[in-house]
């Protein structure tokens, strides 16, 4: 029935409470009113079933698999979501929880449980993960004697702590008395085969003991955890949206170090919706004149066909849409020197140390380059790993942009072995596309960097060079939604004249009095070099007191050293103004995260 219709005579609502309804729904955009259907719908089916959103089984109820997921950008929630699809599927009761929602002391009462994490930057597990991952090494870890459980890792091998957190994870449950039943997978960015193999396994190894105690008496209930959300859309990372690319601008100056584009993308025609804090999955061409140089040193006819999964095309085609050509990583030098016998590459093979020094400087072109050897097509595609996704936050709201998706990309670009080198989707974005051409994308939801829904919140936003995109979602997000709550922002960059991103609309939602307050850090523009967590320092007791008042506190950007270092600078704050030492600054800063008032979005 459509909501103008609605009366109080055709309605189970009072007259009162359809009048209401439908001033609510005048103040909200499709996005919002979509989110509140999928809100209403979740209570009404949750109270279908006599429980509550995130309730725990009772004591009649049938023991259920916990699928617990750590997730830095959505992939282990897309491998735990199938997960439980697959269990229900069988008529196992299921629970499906981020570990950010799970409280640490509810282990103790697990019987059943399943991991799937990432590990993201040095062998560090994504911030939802960090209290639990921290939890199990602490006294207050239970005993988990007869607990029976299966992990799953997330990983990229180009990085030297492959699938870490998933080991860690494993390797401390079981410390604590549980079982491990069923192998362990450490997956590659390749994942999806891998993943679903893996679930199928995991299933059967679980569900005779689930359903001997289902077949015992209990009700089989699916629990739903966190927060209800919109539908989700058709396209996906395995179906991606081929939407047109509408404006790509340089935002740097002509003399910068740096080489930042703004990036515009229309969605008109498709589903996909996003919020603030999510990102955008971009697929991209790789450089055709590069893959033509790299069918020369193979020797292999560009027309010569090839099969990838069960899709047949020319070998030429393959290597310009479906394979990764730009990011090393060990596995496919390890194969590329076994299929052609290189002396050179098969000594890097029995030496891991000497594997990453070589592939640090080196794009795969780069190893062809240097190692050329003839080689069969589809040996060649058999070497290489399918092209991923980058994912870029989004800068900005669909509340302003409508259907419209905005990013701040900067281009890498460096010099090595004589010539220049571009990252894969950068260098495409910047540099070949062109305006008007299709680009394939799809949206990825990040629960873990979000607005607070309390319009009246402070936030302060720390985010140097791209790291401003989300920020300016949020801005124009709080913007369209007149939220009273005060704004501050932390930028930092180079040069003021040459890399001040987003200028003209900062300074205007200053002049408005969105932003109450902007700190800016220009680290080349004085003899001593000045950085955003500086500013944080300068500011000590004006933040400290925006945290005490209730403000989030949000990062975005370089996670190895930025982050790091504003972290350090919050602790350093939180001594100064509140006496505390540095385990209780740590606590306040943890307790901030488990209020979800502390977030990250780094890389």
């Amino acid at each position: 029935m459509l909501l103008g219709q609605l009366n109080a005579a055709a309605s189970p609502l009072s007259q009162e409470q359809v009048q209401k309804l439908q001033g609510l729904v005048a103040e909200l955009n499709p996005i919002q009113q979509a989110w509140v259907s999928g809100y209403l719908a979740a209570n009404a089916n949750t109270a279908a079933l006599g429980g509550v959103v995130g309730a725990a089984p009772s004591a009649g109820e049938a023991a259920a698999l916990t699928i617990l997921y750590g997730s830095q950008t959505g992939n282990s929630k897309g491998v735990a979501t199938k997960l439980k699809e697959q269990a229900e599927s069988r008529g196992l009761a299921v629970k499906l929880v981020s570990m950010a929602d799970y409280k640490p002391t509810a282990l103790k009462k697990e019987k059943f449980l399943t991991v799937v994490v990432s590990t993201y930057g040095e062998g560090e597990p994504p911030e939802d993960a960090e209290t639990l991952h921290e939890f199990l090494t602490t006294k207050k870890a239970p005993k988990l004697d007869g607990v029976k459980i299966a992990v799953i890792g997330l990983g990229d091998s180009s990085y030297e702590f492959f699938c870490q957190t998933a080991k860690d994870f494993e390797e401390r449950l079981t410390k604590l008395g549980a079982e491990t039943i069923y192998q362990r997978a450490d997956l590659d960015v390749d994942y999806d085969d891998e993943a679903a193999t893996w679930i199928t396994g995991a299933l059967d190894a679980f569900e005779p003991d689930l359903k001997a105690q289902q077949d015992a008496g209990g009700q089989v209930v699916s629990m739903p955890f966190g927060a209800p959300t919109a539908a989700a859309s058709q396209y996906t990372k395995q179906n991606p949206f081929a939407a047109e690319l509408s404006t790509v601008q340089k935002i740097t100056g002509r003399d910068s170090t740096k080489d930042v584009r703004h990036v515009e993308i229309s969605l008109e025609g498709s589903d996909i919706t996003y919020t603030p804090g999510d990102s955008l999955g971009v697929y991209f061409l790789n450089d055709e004149a590069l893959v033509d140089e790299v069918l020369e040193q193979t020797q292999i006819d560009a027309a010569s066909k090839v099969k990838i999964a069960d899709e047949e095309l020319t070998i030429r085609d393959a290597l310009i849409e479906k394979l990764e050509l730009t990011q090393s990583y060990p596995g496919f030098v390890e194969k590329y020197a076994v299929a052609t016998g290189t002396p050179e590459l098969l000594k890097l093979v029995e030496d891991k140390a000497a594997m990453r020094e070589y592939i640090e400087p080196r794009q795969i072109f780069d190893v062809i380059r240097q190692n050329p050897a003839k080689i069969e097509a589809q040996t060649l595609v058999d070497c290489l790993r399918k092209l991923q996704a980058r994912l870029y936050s989004i800068a900005s709201s669909q509340a302003e942009v409508e259907d419209e998706v905005h990013l701040t990309v900067g281009l890498v670009e460096f010099d090595a072995f004589g010539s220049e080198h571009l990252g894969g989707c950068s260098g495409y974005l910047a540099r070949r596309a062109e305006e008007g051409c299709k680009v394939k994308v799809f949206s990825e939801h990040n629960d873990n960097f979000r607005l607070p829904s309390n319009d009246d919140t402070p936030v302060i936003m720390v985010g140097p060079g791209t790291g401003i995109a989300p920020f300016r979602a949020f801005l124009q997000e709080r913007d369209a939604r007149e939220a009273e709550g005060k704004n501050w922002l932390f930028f930092g960059n180079p040069h003021f004249t040459q890399d001040f991103l987003y200028q003209v609309e900062i300074q205007g939602y200053l002049k408005s009095g969105l932003l109450n307050k902007v700190d800016v850090a220009f680290s080349r523009d004085q003899a001593d070099k000045v950085y955003v967590q500086d500013k944080l320092r300068q500011n000590s007791k004006d933040v400290y007191e925006w945290l005490e008042a209730g403000a989030h506190f949000y990062i975005c950007g370089d996670a190895n050293r930025m982050a790091k270092d504003v972290h350090q600078a919050l602790i350093d704050i939180i001594k100064e103004n509140s006496g505390k030492n540095d385990e209780d600054a740590e606590q306040y800063l943890k307790d901030l995260r488990s209020a979800n008032r502390y977030q990250k979005d780094v890389y």
